[in-house]
Formats: C-alpha cells, structure tokens, sequence
C-alpha cells in the first residue's frame, strides 16, 4: 500500500530504512537504556552482538549500513567503548567503536584521539583481513583530519580492494574531493565522470553522480544574493539533466535497488526531481519511499519531514 493511502503511513525519520531487524534493535536498545540498570550493558552488547554476527558476513553493504546506523545512536553512550574494552580481539565490537568515535568527531569538528581511532581501524582489519569496513571508517579519519590526497587514495583503494562498489568509500571520496574539503569543482566533475563510464546501474555506489548534483544545487543555494535566487536553473544545465535522466525511471522500479540504502538514494532522486520541476516523475519516486525519510537532503531547506511532507504533496497534485 502506498504512501497516499489513507495516512497510515505517514511520514517519518527512519535511520534503519527498510531493515526490519536493525529497526528491532534500535527500539529494543531504547527500551533498555531507559532502564537504567547496571546490566543494561551486557544486555545491549549482546544484541547488537547477534545482529551483526547473524548477518552474511560477505554482505558488506549491509554491514555498512547496520553499523553506520548503530554508531550514530550509540554516539552518546559508553556502549561501544564496553564492547571493544571487554572484546579487544571483535572485529565487530572494535569496527563499531571506531565508528562511533568518527560521528562524536564529526560532530564536534575533530576526533578527541586520532591515533587511538586509526589503531581501533587497523586491529578490526588484522582481525577480518576481507572485510573493508576498517578501510572505509579510516577514510572517513582520513576526512576529518584532512590527509594528504597520497594517503587517503591509499585508504580507498584498500576499500575497493574488498568491495569494489562500496557506497560510503565513494560518497566518502565524493565530500574529499570537494572544494568544501580537500579538492575542487574539477576534481569531483573528474571523479564521477571515472564512474559513471563503468559503474552498473543498481550498485550501491550508484547515487555517487546524482549526490554530487545536489551537493552542487545547495552550494549555490548556501552563496545566497543572485546565485541562490537562480540556484534553480543547476537542474536545466545538461550534467545535472543527464544525472537525473539517467536514473528517473529506474530507480523507482520494485526491485531495481537493492542496496542497504537504497530508500536513502530514492530520497536524493525525489529532492533532485521536486528542485528540477519534475513533479509527476517524483510522484512515482514517493510512492516507493512509503513515508521513508532521511534528513538529508531535505534538511538544507528546512525540517526534514516538514520538507518532505510539502514536497510530496506538491508531487501528488502535479503542480
């Protein structure tokens, strides 16, 4: 059942998406750390623990989404501190704290103890030499502490090394590259031309191009004066256009994304489509998301959900 029916699915900030198990634990966490009680510790680890462990251990966009999620919510508490303390040897438990570091650290504006984090990164990956989360949390270091661009392309290529479609590696590269970061205009235009030549069509990298339209549409927009007031017209020049052409009618397809975070890219594709005027394919893009709303990008303009909310309308009236 769609999301216009009836309102019973209304709107909402879902950090799990569509994991169904993941948005278990999150509630469950909530529950028992309300309690308050000293073996509230023991009972969180364990869960997010099993979670992690039940998971296909190859899956790591999976992974990647479980634990990006799960490092967000336990950014303010002690839990993963706990686990990676009690567990020095879990790839799970030292992945996940390193994680968690990165998030308090990109919050605050830098991490308290880089080199403690980096350490967290290298031991996960001598524990689980396959896995690239290790590589894509240390990119992420990388980022914060703005490595020199030897480095940090020797980071993504131990990702790509494990995962050659690895979504956080990209959007990762994606923000270095950018003039905000450590790059420039033509190095992310060189970056995502690189892919677009032989990325697949449902990868989970595969918002790379149309994530860089919008972060370029909300750097215009955030220049305020003229620049901001014709902002609108970056989705009539022929990159954006094609970005958006490109993956309009696809990506709504049920079944076509696959990915962990497909729902977060169909709300990049729904914002790109409602900020280019393209209102009737939106609607299509909507109806597949089923209320599912991530803060960004909606955030640049306001209150996520309220956001949302009137761009869907505005969709469904096609006007």
């Amino acid at each position: 059942m769609g999301f216009l029916s009836g309102r019973r699915k209304r709107s909402r900030l879902a950090p799990e998406l569509d994991d169904q198990d993941l948005g278990r634990l999150l509630k469950s966490l909530m529950a028992t750390t309300k309690t308050g009680m000293i073996a509230t510790t023991d009972l969180c680890v364990a869960q997010i623990s099993r979670l992690l462990e039940d998971q296909d251990r190859g899956d790591w966009d999976r992974r990647a989404h479980r634990m990006g999620v799960l490092a967000d919510y336990l950014t303010e508490t002690q839990l993963s501190r706990a686990w990676a303390a009690r567990e020095p040897r879990n790839a799970d438990a030292l992945a996940l704290h390193a994680w968690t570091q990165v998030v308090r650290g990109r919050r605050q504006g830098s991490l308290e103890d880089t080199d403690g984090v980096v350490d967290l990164c290298l031991r996960a990956a001598e524990t689980s030499p396959d896995d690239p989360t290790p590589w894509v949390i240390l990119l992420a270091v990388a980022r914060l502490e703005v490595w020199e661009q030897s480095q940090v392309f020797g980071v993504w290529n131990e990702v790509l090394a494990r995962d050659r479609w690895n979504r956080e590696a990209y959007l990762g590269m994606l923000g270095y590259l950018s003039p905000e970061e450590a790059g420039s205009r033509v190095q992310v235009l060189e970056f995502v031309d690189s892919l677009s030549l032989r990325m697949p069509a449902n990868v989970p990298c595969v918002a790379t191009e149309l994530t860089a339209q919008v972060h370029q549409y909300h750097s215009l927009m955030g220049r305020g004066g003229v620049e901001a007031l014709v902002a609108r017209n970056h989705w009539s020049q022929p990159m954006a256009v094609q970005a958006v052409d490109k993956v309009a009618h696809t990506w709504a397809q049920p079944g076509f994304l696959r990915h962990a975070r497909a729902l977060a890219d169909l709300n990049v594709l729904a914002y790109a489509l409602m900020a280019a005027d393209r209102r009737r394919e939106a609607a299509a893009v909507f109806e597949a998301l089923g209320g599912v709303v991530t803060a960004w990008p909606w955030q640049a303009d306001g209150d996520p959900l309220t956001e949302f909310e009137q761009a869907h309308r505005r969709a469904a009236a096609g006007i």
